[in-house]
């Protein structure tokens, strides 16, 4: 158990340690700058839960939800009028836009950006000056922000997080062969009610080599299958997981468990009415209804699709102050 955590039935989280790190410079000066209050340190870690049954139950109700991307212009003018250069870096996805500031998107280009990042999957923004409360109003103007229990949270900025190898590396030593982090493909809170739909990721501090992000489409990966074997997994369900295990607060003896929720193996797009496999290798466990066997082969297979096909990738390399924005579904 982690220094500073409680052990006891009735105690539900872990207290939180506060960073003696220190944060990266390009960073703390961009919170400073935003009037961040880091008198008591950039805290280290939220109260972490410690129980499945407290994680299950957070954000477990059905939540309303407005697609703003599906009320956008298609042709997206307002957006790309603003804009000095509009570049889709491979056919199938990735887009990147000069010019503008996301913090100075009016209502009408924020809902194209929506529909772009939609179709495109991930767009990118280099020599972005963007506070933390300025990428919080952004997210929620797209739907209900969340504060991940397992990441560190901006002081008054619930939502927005800082972090850097330093600090990951307090946790997992990382190594050539076991990176740690986010290096495993993979998409965001798949094992949520309801999963993450957009993603803004926000670069102070880069690497001199290396660092690069890659994404790839699940349109295209869904239209790589022959369409017979489409017809079989369409309506098919899977079984997608946590990225992290906690405890059975009525069992704790029976070791971390995770999270296990049941969404379509195939999603529909609410804004483009596309179809895409939605998969990852990293927490996808099992299709529902086949055996153990069969899943594990289909699901290579998938898993497959997704990771062997460069054609329907994009690498990215980052720059320092580059924003992307990429859809999860």
């Amino acid at each position: 158990m982690a220094p500073g955590a409680i052990d006891s039935h009735t105690a539900d989280f872990v207290v939180p340690k506060k960073d003696t790190l220190g944060l990266p410079e390009p960073a703390l000066k961009r919170l400073t700058s935003a009037g961040i209050d880091l008198s008591e340190g950039y805290p280290y870690r939220p109260h972490r839960p410690l129980y499945l049954q407290d994680v299950y139950n957070i954000r477990n109700e059905e939540r309303k939800y407005i697609e703003v991307g599906a009320r956008a212009d298609k042709s997206k003018k307002a957006l790309f009028s603003a804009a000095t250069k509009v570049t889709d870096l491979t056919t199938h996805i990735g887009t990147e836009i000069e010019g503008l500031q996301l913090k100075d998107l009016t209502d009408q280009q924020k809902d194209e950006l929506a529909l772009l990042i939609a179709e495109r999957s991930v767009v990118f923004f280099r020599d972005q000056e963007i506070s933390p409360q300025q990428q919080k109003a952004l997210g929620e103007y797209y739907g209900e922000v969340e504060i991940h229990p397992q990441v560190p949270q901006v002081p008054g900025v619930l939502g927005v997080s800082v972090i850097w190898p330093a600090l990951q590396a307090t946790e997992v030593t990382p190594s050539f062969r076991r990176p740690g982090g986010a290096s495993r493909w993979h998409t965001d809170l798949v094992h949520e009610r309801q999963p993450a739909g957009i993603t803004h990721l926000h670069n102070d501090t880069v690497p001199p080599t290396g660092g690069d992000t890659l994404w790839a489409s699940g349109y295209s990966a869904y239209e790589k299958l022959s369409p017979d074997f489409r017809k079989y997994i369409d309506g098919k369900q899977a079984v997608y997981r946590s990225a992290h295990p906690y405890l059975d607060r009525e069992n704790p003896n029976a070791g971390p468990q995770y999270i296990e929720r049941t969404h379509p193996l195939v999603r529909v797009h609410p804004a483009t009415g596309w179809r895409a496999l939605w998969v990852n290798r990293a927490m996808t466990s099992r299709i529902v209804g086949l055996d153990k066997a069969e899943s594990d082969l289909i699901l290579g297979y998938l898993y497959d699709v997704y990771e062997r096909n460069v054609d329907i990738q994009v690498r990215f390399r980052w720059t320092p102050g580059t924003s992307a924005l990429w859809d999860n579904r």
